[in-house]
């Protein structure tokens, strides 16, 4: 309840000026969001990160000296508790995986409408991975080229690979827990025993490898 109450922290990393305007305008208007601060190039915005410490980044793809995926990076070295969502123009599959295996939890388009942008950043902030629909195609054809590694999947149990295919689909570990109905501190300890045995470093890499292996989950 006394979550419920906390207004979702969002920080702006975008060199257009007008954009920004638009976007903190657009959430101010709402009192679940704050925004709480603006950075117009990624050596600004990774200042404001640290600072901040915002539940969300908007982050521009590309901007003039760092590129997004760079800031991406450096920022979740700081703030790996922010949720950073990629905010762009670009529809290229290329750019949408590489942002993901960077660590993005989303991936959006410039030209989503506005309740669609509140759930995302609503959903961002629970956990959950987002990707704008006009991706997810392009995402799983970008995704599906290599065979799965056996030797890796065989360290999953079968639980552990329904986590994993959950995770594919975007679920927080609250969604999960109802959907396979388990405690949600199980799911939590599922999840890190996944990330341990693949060797990755976060639920959106987990995500992505699940595509990548054709992982569904089996409900």
């Amino acid at each position: 309840m006394e979550q419920a109450d906390k207004p979702i922290s969002v920080l702006l990393v975008d060199d257009h000026t007008l954009f920004r305007s638009g976007i903190k305008s657009l959430l101010t208007r709402n009192a679940e969001f704050q925004v709480v601060g603006e950075a117009a190039d990624g050596v600004e915005g990774i200042k404001r990160a640290q600072q901040l410490q915002p539940d969300v980044i908007l982050l521009d793809l590309n901007m003039p000296g760092m590129s997004g995926v760079e800031t991406l990076q450096l920022i979740l070295q700081d703030c790996p508790d922010s949720a950073v969502v990629m905010l762009t123009v670009s529809e290229d599959a290329q750019d949408l995986s590489v942002a993901l295996k960077a660590g993005a939890s989303g991936y959006l388009l410039k030209n989503i409408d506005t309740d669609y942008l509140i759930r995302a950043i609503r959903r961002a902030a629970a956990g959950e991975t987002v990707v704008a629909e006009a991706m997810t195609g392009k995402l799983v054809a970008q995704l599906q080229g290599g065979a799965p590694a056996a030797s890796e999947l065989d360290k999953l149990t079968p639980r552990e690979k329904q986590i994993i295919a959950c995770l594919a689909q975007g679920e927080s570990n609250k969604s999960i827990a109802r959907t396979l109905d388990l405690a949600e501190s199980t799911v939590k300890i599922h999840v890190q025993n996944v990330l341990k045995k693949l060797n990755l470093s976060s639920r959106v890499q987990a995500a992505v490898y699940a595509v990548e292996h054709r992982l569904q989950a089996d409900r």
